[in-house]
């Protein structure tokens, strides 16, 4: 009977071992899912900044009093403004996606150390299985 009780154990603990593997697998993927998404983030605020410096450009040459005035189209204060503005509207996404990304790491780091446990466990189990069978066979050649 305890050889079992042990056995059940042993595959309750493995199904565990399975799921844990199974969901640190879908975290990682998620995790490099938020790492493409801020490449993406990125990639649209240079889109960004390069539409508004090939508008502010043409706004400069075209214009003989703002050529007086600035040296270059990146001093005109509109255009540092209209950059500030685009850069922290894509600030906001980038934090709460480097929100998620640590929620995942949290959630990784947990799930591994539980995971280590569970390892360990199974071992444990398999010795304390291995050893109850080899008793019971030798209780079995001895009467």
């Amino acid at each position: 009977m305890a050889i079992a009780n042990l056995h059940e154990t042993l595959l309750t603990y493995t199904l565990r071992r399975n799921q844990l593997n199974l969901e640190i697998t879908e975290l990682q993927s998620q995790k490099a899912l938020a790492t493409y998404s801020q490449a993406d983030i990125y990639s649209l605020q240079n889109a960004g900044i390069a539409e508004l410096r090939e508008f502010y450009k043409a706004l400069y040459d075209s214009d003989c009093d703002m050529q007086c005035k600035y040296k270059s189209y990146t001093e005109i204060p509109e255009f540092e403004e209209e950059v500030e503005k685009l850069k922290a509207q894509f600030q906001q996404q980038l934090d709460e996606l480097t929100v998620w990304e640590t929620a995942l790491d949290a959630q990784i780091t947990t799930d591994s150390a539980e995971l280590e446990e569970v390892n360990a466990y199974i071992e444990s189990l398999k010795s304390m299985l291995s050893s109850n069978i080899q008793n019971d066979f030798n209780y079995g050649l001895n009467n």
